[in-house]
């Protein structure tokens, strides 16, 4: 059972950085895809970034050009390098990862538990 772990959360100022970063354990072979969700209290969870293991990336459109996903597939990591935040982008952000050939995936099969990025104006 793949267990995703997220750190690197907090809070920042508008404009400032912030670098998520999560671990999988339990991996048994190579993860096709990782990525970084968010969701907002009372809004419907959305994609943020999807990487897939030979480097094909999708981002949302509200983070392009500022978010940067990367991963680390010896180590099992992936990250969030997130820069001028807004404080829109205020969430609880999710790790995420699916086996699939299936690109983007539609359905993630794990999730972490989430970590908190706030960004005062």
């Amino acid at each position: 059972q793949v267990q995703l772990v997220e750190s690197g959360g907090g809070l920042v100022q508008a404009g400032g950085s912030l670098r998520l970063s999560c671990a999988a354990s339990g991996v048994a072979f190579s993860i096709n895809n990782m990525g970084w969700h968010r969701q907002v209290p009372g809004k419907q969870r959305e994609l943020v970034a999807a990487m897939r293991s030979g480097g094909d990336t999708r981002y949302a459109d509200s983070v392009k050009g500022r978010f940067t996903i990367s991963r680390d597939n010896a180590k099992h990591m992936v990250y969030l390098q997130m820069n001028n935040l807004k404080p829109e982008d205020t969430a609880v952000y999710y790790c995420t990862a699916d086996y699939s050939e299936y690109w983007p995936p539609t359905i993630w099969d794990y999730w972490g538990q989430g970590a908190q990025v706030t960004v005062s104006s």
